[in-house]
Protein backbone atom coordinates (compact mmCIF):
# COMPACT_ATOMS: atom_id res chain seq x y z
CA UNK A 1 0.00 0.00 0.00
CA UNK A 2 2.88 2.37 0.68
CA UNK A 3 3.81 2.29 -3.01
CA UNK A 4 0.23 3.06 -4.03
CA UNK A 5 -0.13 5.85 -1.47
CA UNK A 6 3.28 7.48 -1.00
CA UNK A 7 1.65 10.48 0.70
CA UNK A 8 0.31 8.23 3.48
CA UNK A 9 2.11 6.91 6.54
CA UNK A 10 1.58 3.31 7.59
CA UNK A 11 2.39 1.96 11.02
CA UNK A 12 2.09 -1.54 12.43
CA UNK A 13 1.38 -1.65 16.15
CA UNK A 14 1.74 -4.99 17.88
CA UNK A 15 -1.00 -5.17 20.51
CA UNK A 16 1.17 -7.21 22.85
CA UNK A 17 4.41 -5.26 22.45
CA UNK A 18 2.68 -1.88 22.73
CA UNK A 19 -0.17 -2.72 25.09
CA UNK A 20 0.53 0.39 27.19
CA UNK A 21 0.06 2.56 24.11
CA UNK A 22 -3.33 1.01 23.40
CA UNK A 23 -4.61 1.04 26.99
CA UNK A 24 -7.50 1.34 27.87
CA UNK A 25 -8.58 -0.11 24.52
CA UNK A 26 -8.54 -3.87 24.24
CA UNK A 27 -8.10 -4.94 20.61
CA UNK A 28 -9.61 -8.40 20.28
CA UNK A 29 -10.35 -8.67 16.55
CA UNK A 30 -7.70 -8.72 13.87
CA UNK A 31 -6.85 -6.94 11.81
CA UNK A 32 -8.01 -3.73 13.45
CA UNK A 33 -7.38 -0.56 11.51
CA UNK A 34 -7.10 3.10 12.51
CA UNK A 35 -7.33 5.58 9.63
CA UNK A 36 -6.74 9.24 10.30
CA UNK A 37 -6.08 12.52 8.60
CA UNK A 38 -3.82 14.66 10.73
CA UNK A 39 -5.09 14.64 14.30
CA UNK A 40 -8.52 13.43 13.27
CA UNK A 41 -9.37 9.71 13.42
CA UNK A 42 -11.66 8.76 10.54
CA UNK A 43 -12.10 5.02 11.11
CA UNK A 44 -11.27 2.59 13.89
CA UNK A 45 -12.36 -1.03 13.92
CA UNK A 46 -11.81 -4.55 12.66
CA UNK A 47 -11.68 -5.09 8.91
CA UNK A 48 -11.70 -8.03 6.55
CA UNK A 49 -8.07 -8.79 5.63
CA UNK A 50 -8.29 -7.71 2.01
CA UNK A 51 -5.85 -5.45 0.21
CA UNK A 52 -8.62 -4.38 -2.20
CA UNK A 53 -10.85 -3.27 0.65
CA UNK A 54 -7.97 -1.48 2.36
CA UNK A 55 -7.17 0.36 -0.85
CA UNK A 56 -10.82 1.43 -1.25
CA UNK A 57 -10.92 2.69 2.35
CA UNK A 58 -7.73 4.71 1.93
CA UNK A 59 -8.88 6.17 -1.40
CA UNK A 60 -12.22 7.18 0.12
CA UNK A 61 -10.46 9.03 2.95
CA UNK A 62 -8.02 10.78 0.63
CA UNK A 63 -10.80 11.90 -1.71
CA UNK A 64 -13.17 13.18 0.98
CA UNK A 65 -11.64 15.95 3.09
CA UNK A 66 -15.05 16.47 4.64
CA UNK A 67 -15.38 12.91 5.93
CA UNK A 68 -16.71 12.80 9.45
CA UNK A 69 -14.27 12.16 12.25
CA UNK A 70 -14.59 9.45 14.87
CA UNK A 71 -15.80 11.27 17.98
CA UNK A 72 -15.10 8.48 20.49
CA UNK A 73 -12.74 10.06 23.05
CA UNK A 74 -10.79 6.82 23.55
CA UNK A 75 -10.01 6.67 19.82
CA UNK A 76 -9.08 10.37 19.68
CA UNK A 77 -6.79 9.86 22.68
CA UNK A 78 -5.32 6.70 21.12
CA UNK A 79 -4.38 8.60 17.97
CA UNK A 80 -2.74 11.32 20.08
CA UNK A 81 -0.68 8.70 21.96
CA UNK A 82 0.33 7.02 18.70
CA UNK A 83 1.41 10.33 17.17
CA UNK A 84 3.44 11.12 20.28
CA UNK A 85 5.12 7.69 20.37
CA UNK A 86 5.70 7.62 16.61
CA UNK A 87 6.25 11.27 15.55
CA UNK A 88 6.44 10.57 11.79
CA UNK A 89 2.77 9.51 11.75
Amino acid sequence: MQRKFPQAHFLWIDVEDEADLLHPLDVENFPTLLLSQGDEPRFFGPVVPSSDMLERMIRAQLQDDGASAVKDRTVVDLLARIRQAHPFV
